[in-house]
């Protein structure tokens, strides 16, 4: 299965404006952007509901960013070293949800993205499947209510052509997760 231009994402965001906005400016700063959540999936060919803008850049972009957001009219919602979210009173512009990361992840996540038609058939750069994959896992470690979601979406993800199932396999093993795993593996 190939991703293809029919990723669509239902929602009243005009994700393809927000990206715009938050992509040219941690480009012209010097960082990397790549989407990921729903709007990554919608990318892969599998539209679903989603209400916020997912996106991943350098954990030292956060600070900038942050200002830049809230210069734009954003509340930020929370802030951690590894995440922060944001929400702007204009509905169309939504939340944007940015996940930060350093060294080593950050040079394979950004090395291996791919660029996809996005919202708006703009060029987007979103990661492998198998660094999606990754973050799910993480989600599902850290928000066990979130499971079955994560499942779903990873279940689609492991049928893209291509993807490595022992390096996924590796990541639930690294989170605890083998029977989550081994759940797929039967088909849930």
């Amino acid at each position: 299965m190939q991703p293809g231009p029919r990723c669509v994402t239902i929602s009243s965001v005009d994700f393809g404006r927000a990206y715009d906005e938050v992509g040219a400016f941690l480009s012209t700063a010097g960082f990397h952007c790549a989407v990921v959540g729903g709007v990554a999936l919608a990318a892969y060919g599998c539209p679903r509901m989603t209400l916020d803008l997912d996106l991943a850049t350098e954990a030292e972009a956060q600070g900038e960013l942050v200002r830049f957001l809230e210069s734009r009219g954003y509340s930020t919602l929370h802030r951690s070293s590894g995440y922060s979210n944001h929400l702007h009173a204009d509905r169309s512009l939504g939340r944007v949800d940015v996940v930060y990361v350093q060294g080593d992840t950050a040079a394979r996540l950004f090395g291996g993205a791919r660029i996809l038609t996005g919202p708006g058939g703009r060029p987007i750069a979103v990661p492998r499947p198998e660094h999606l994959i990754a973050m799910k896992v993480h989600a599902m470690r850290n928000a066990p209510d979130r499971t079955w979601q994560e499942l779903v979406d990873i279940a689609y993800l492991l049928r893209l052509d291509g993807v490595n199932r022992d390096e996924v396999k590796r990541y639930f093993e690294r989170a605890d997760l083998l029977e989550r795993w081994h759940a797929l593996e039967r088909g849930f």
